[in-house]
């Protein structure tokens, strides 16, 4: 006899054979053990091939608009295109580190001779370029290649993964793409800004740095990075910054080991961007101890060494942002940050330091639209 309950307006069966009941019960289960890793590799498939579509489209737009940038007045587009192209596919090969020794000096010279070439290759095609505009078409190309990087990477996971129907590797790759997806959200807004010039988020070290040079005479210390000569509460402040307001990092490590040899400082203060946390706010301002610098760690590694060799005390000072703030334009948050850190400044040379001693004081970033 079979049971019957009703629910609202519909009817629903149930029997009272167990064998069926079974059935209804167990089938299902045992559909989705058998094909539940096929369905969930579709569903993962299908997502990816979105994500990877958006991609595409971000990486054509960025070599469109970097086409538009560099080509800007001239004549002979088409040689441009395709050197803009090969541009696109550069790499740099990094040194074998199975013996560690040395390199650094491998890494300086390697990442040296690719700044370089990159800005032999930019005078080539545009010898008529003043150097703001020149910067300006290499950060863009930068940009450029970043987005063509990330798109191969993630399309040949994808594929490898579709390929191979490899449940594991793709789900590997969902999970890392949010992260992916940001930092080519980041690129894509930083394209418009270094194509204005405009300050970024990672320029505030030198903003900061910058804005207490102003009015000292300016002296040229290693590639693209300059010193001045100031005075802060009582002590002789060398002050030191990547030149602006071209968008370059210059050369700190060359420059703050110089300085320690030939000024004998007592203090080494280092100001730079720093990526908040999640739920920090934009432009809170903190302090520390050590190398406040970013890169592949030569810079970082020469300002350490030279400060042990010479028993300097390093102090940190870092403005936090997100990682789209900090290659985007510059936020008010940001920016208001200038004042709190020169208060912090002074306060660490009264408090670290004695009259007429001398402190290093280095802004760290991107000078694109900082000028000092």
């Amino acid at each position: 006899m079979d049971l019957i309950f009703i629910i609202g307006a519909g009817n629903t069966q149930i029997t009272s054979n167990p064998i069926l009941n079974l059935a209804i019960i167990y089938l299902p289960l045992a559909l989705l053990i058998l094909y539940g890793q096929k369905l969930q590799t579709w569903l993962i498939t299908n997502d990816l091939s979105k994500t990877v579509g958006r991609l595409k489209e971000m990486k054509d737009k960025s070599r469109d608009e970097t086409i538009a940038h560099i080509t800007e007045g001239i004549d002979n587009k088409e040689e441009t295109i395709k050197r803009l192209d090969s541009f696109l596919e550069y790499f740099t090969i990094m040194p074998v580190d199975l013996d560690p020794a040395g390199v650094i000096n491998k890494l300086d010279h390697i990442m040296t001779s690719r700044d370089m070439r990159m800005k032999s290759e930019i005078k080539q095609l545009f010898p008529d370029l003043d150097e703001l505009k020149a910067n300006s078409i290499e950060n863009v190309i930068e940009i450029a290649t970043s987005f063509n990087f990330v798109y191969k990477i993630v399309r040949h996971f994808y594929l490898v993964g579709k390929k191979t129907n490899n449940f594991l590797l793709l789900a590997q790759l969902q999970m890392i793409i949010p992260f992916l997806m940001l930092q080519a959200d980041a690129l894509n807004k930083a394209m418009a800004t270094f194509k204005k010039n405009q300050p970024i988020g990672d320029a505030i070290g030198p903003m900061i740095v910058g804005k207490l040079m102003l009015e000292h005479e300016k002296h040229d210390i290693a590639v693209d990075t300059v010193y001045a000569e100031s005075d802060i509460s009582g002590r002789k402040a060398i002050l030191v910054t990547a030149k602006g307001p071209a968008g370059t990092v210059g050369q700190p490590g060359n420059a703050v080991q110089e300085l320690i040899n030939k000024e004998n400082p007592s203090l080494l203060i280092m100001i730079d961007a720093a990526l908040k946390l999640e739920g920090e706010k934009t432009g809170e301002v903190a302090e520390g101890i050590g190398a406040a610098i970013g890169g592949i760690g030569v810079d970082k590694f020469k300002i350490e060494e030279a400060a042990t060799n010479s028993n300097l005390p390093v102090y940190a000072i870092v403005v936090k942002q997100s990682l789209v703030e900090a290659i985007s334009l510059m936020t008010k948050e940001i920016a208001e940050s200038v004042d709190t850190v020169h208060d912090i400044i002074n306060r660490i040379i009264e408090e670290r330091t004695n009259p007429n001693d001398k402190i290093i004081i280095v802004g760290v970033g991107n000078t694109i639209g900082v000028i000092q």
